[in-house]
């Protein structure tokens, strides 16, 4: 964890913003697998590690802030506990780690909110994104679990996006050291990439790289030469000769950043000329957008002037037509690009998603866009110094939703379908870096994992 005062200082900013009353904080519990000693990994909730620093499952906290009180509820192993999972130290031992110096058990944590609720004190809670909570909160506040999303405090939620939004020194060590891995995992499986191998074989090597390090894959890796399925997690394929495999793949950081990269490999290690095309568009396109990240600049704007250069490199092959403007209006780029640039990170890898999307990447004056492609564009607003955001833009020929297209005929003005059909059965590129926001330009985070052409077919060799 991080030294005591990083932690004092979150809950003294959050102290100051959201009213009265008790900020309550839920950490997560075990998941079982398919019974209740056979559990998956456990990961701590985001919020709470911001907060609090600790875990472990089984912990409630609560910030009173009319008393300016800060307790951690939970409870200490018992012999049998500790046959089984060996000696810990106490909940009070680990809570004066981050400078709290009250703990209580559950039953305490239900009568401290009991009471509460019988003063008439409000208590504020951040939405529940696990079915643990809702039966939590549900026991804790008597909330009918229907109610319970509608109950949870906005103003709560605000100020946690606020602070968590702005990454310090220290988090941003964190993202790098997971970009150390994330670097190791990357080249591995650009040497792997050759034909005959199964995609499993470089998923799971990647994994045991993080795994050797002491951390975990941030989310499920995506290793997939069918890249032009946006979440592909299937590793079922054999990889051949011309084919591109799109590594979307990052790790944890000890204290679980995370990062989270994408890069395109040829198989084999030579990319195809037709395959340069298209990773060149699309290498431009990253670059350009990079380029413009700095304070001030709306995301939405990063992600026009991406699909602008996407449709500019596209027009130049022939597979689209017409003002590129134009086309971005009508959403024609949106067949080959049809989500969003990128996204915040940190603690999630798509950071405070579970506190609503539109709170972390949205403003009262930047609203999402419901249109195709659009909808799904996380961010849009005004970027600030501290802000870490991913930027990925991609091309992706998906046969269905371009059959679709086809038969409506929709943008024909912009696109050459008859063109298009020599592209079925190419796939997708992706190319992905995570990018800090400085009080002026940007910096790309963790040392260079080769997105060059050249740089990625001689790592391939």
């Amino acid at each position: 964890m991080f030294p005591a005062g990083v932690y004092v200082e979150r809950r003294n900013r959050l102290r100051q913003e959201p009213g009265s009353g008790l900020l309550l904080f839920l950490g997560n519990d075990e998941s079982p697998m398919n019974y209740a000693d056979n559990a998956y990994s456990f990961r701590q909730d985001s919020s709470f590690l911001y907060y609090f620093g600790l875990d472990s499952p089984g912990l409630a906290a609560v910030i009173d802030v009319d008393e300016n009180q800060e307790t951690v509820f939970g409870t200490d192993l018992t012999v049998d506990d500790i046959v089984w999972s060996g000696p810990q130290p106490s909940l009070l031992e680990e809570c004066e780690k981050v400078a709290v110096r009250e703990t209580g058990t559950p039953d305490a944590l239900a009568a401290k909110l009991r009471k509460a609720i019988e003063q008439g004190r409000p208590i504020q809670f951040l939405p529940p994104y696990r079915a643990e909570h809702v039966t939590r909160l549900q026991r804790l506040l008597s909330l009918d679990p229907a109610t319970i999303t509608a109950r949870v405090s906005v103003p709560l939620i605000k100020v946690v996006v606020a602070q968590r939004s702005k990454k310090s020194d220290e988090e941003i060590g964190q993202i790098e050291a997971a970009l150390d891995v994330t670097y190791e995992m990357h080249t591995r499986a650009m040497r792997m990439a050759r034909p005959g191998v199964v995609e499993r074989e470089v998923a799971g090597a990647m994994e045991g790289i993080a795994l050797s390090r002491g951390v975990r894959a941030a989310y499920p890796i995506i290793f997939s030469i069918h890249g032009e399925t946006l979440h592909n997690h299937f590793y079922g394929n054999v990889m051949k000769e011309g084919d591109l495999a799109v590594n979307d793949s990052g790790a944890e950081s000890p204290l679980h950043y995370a990062s989270d990269i994408t890069r395109t490999i040829p198989v084999g290690g030579k990319f195809s000329a037709k395959q340069k095309e298209i990773y060149s568009i699309v290498l431009d396109a990253q670059v350009r957008a990079i380029e413009a990240v700095k304070p001030g600049v709306e995301f939405r704007n990063i992600h026009r002037l991406a699909s602008q250069r996407l449709v500019s490199g596209l027009r130049d092959i022939g597979l689209m037509r017409g003002n590129v403007e134009e086309a971005v209006d009508a959403g024609a780029h949106t067949l080959f690009f049809p989500c969003g640039v990128g996204h915040m990170m940190g603690l999630d890898v798509h950071d405070m998603e579970a506190l609503g999307e539109d709170y972390v990447g949205y403003s009262e004056t930047v609203k999402r866009n419901p249109a195709f492609g659009w909808k799904w564009l996380r961010l849009g607003k005004a970027l600030e110094p501290g802000f870490v955001v991913t930027v990925e833009p991609g091309i992706y020929f998906i046969p269905e939703l371009i059959a679709r297209w086809k038969a409506e005929r929709k943008c024909a003005e912009f696109i050459d379908y008859n063109m298009l059909e020599k592209y079925i059965g190419f796939g997708g590129v992706r190319i992905e870096d995570n990018v800090l926001v400085l009080e002026s330009g940007n910096r790309i985070l963790g040392k260079g994992i080769p997105k060059q052409v050249e740089e990625i077919e001689n790592t391939s060799m």
